[in-house]
């Protein structure tokens, strides 16, 4: 790499680090503790008076839970056709895990915390199918006359056809897998659970 497009990508370090942050709703402080790196460290590398080096961008990648290459915007590879770039949509993120156009669709979604959550949450419906499985954090989903609450580690499935809507209560961001479907289209589950307490979780979001 040229010594001048090596400055360039340390240059761009900075903004893409609070980029990122403000996109997951994270303060300066909530980073600190979650890194142990010091909150004068960390607002110096966001406005680039601090030099990244991968002592402080390892602990920063994890804590955001993306790869070293996000931080550093290394060049995309694979298929030069297609770049799964993370995009954002009414204040989240989105992590394009599919390549292919048709069929069912995979991302990655980082939802961060909704201020005054309503008591009654706003739902619509549109052709498709959908399949939530929570990675950390909680959301609060409204499917027609249902209110549930799902956490780590707990999924949902539902036809989209049912008006429905989600918020995230706080107060952390809300990470998930979201798989969605044309109509008729659903995940087909080859095995399931024995286990009754996994039986009776299943009952309880179903």
């Amino acid at each position: 790499m040229a010594h001048d497009d090596f400055a360039d990508v340390l240059t761009g370090v900075g903004p893409r680090l609070k980029d990122l942050r403000r996109r997951r709703g994270t303060t300066l402080t909530q980073l600190a503790e979650r890194t142990g790196i010091s909150l004068s460290t960390l607002s110096r590398l966001e406005s680039g008076q601090r030099k990244p080096t991968l002592e402080l961008l390892l602990p920063l990648a994890k804590a955001h839970g993306v790869q070293l290459d996000d931080l550093v915007g290394a060049p995309t590879t694979g298929d030069p056709r297609v770049h799964l770039r993370p995009f954002s949509r009414s204040g989240q993120t989105f992590v394009p895990l599919t390549r292919h156009l048709g069929g069912l669709q995979a991302y990655k979604q980082i939802r961060p915390p909704d201020h005054d959550v309503p008591q009654r949450i706003e739902q619509r419906a549109h052709e498709g199918y959908e399949w939530i499985y929570m990675l950390s954090g909680r959301l609060r989903l409204a499917l027609g006359p249902h209110d549930f609450l799902i956490g780590p580690g707990e999924a949902v499935e539902f036809d989209t056809r049912v008006p429905h809507g989600f918020v995230n209560p706080g107060p952390e961001p809300a990470e998930f897998i979201s798989i969605f479907g044309p109509q008729g289209e659903k995940i087909h589950v080859k095995a399931r659970s024995t286990d009754r307490r996994e039986q009776a979780g299943d009952e309880r979001t179903t």
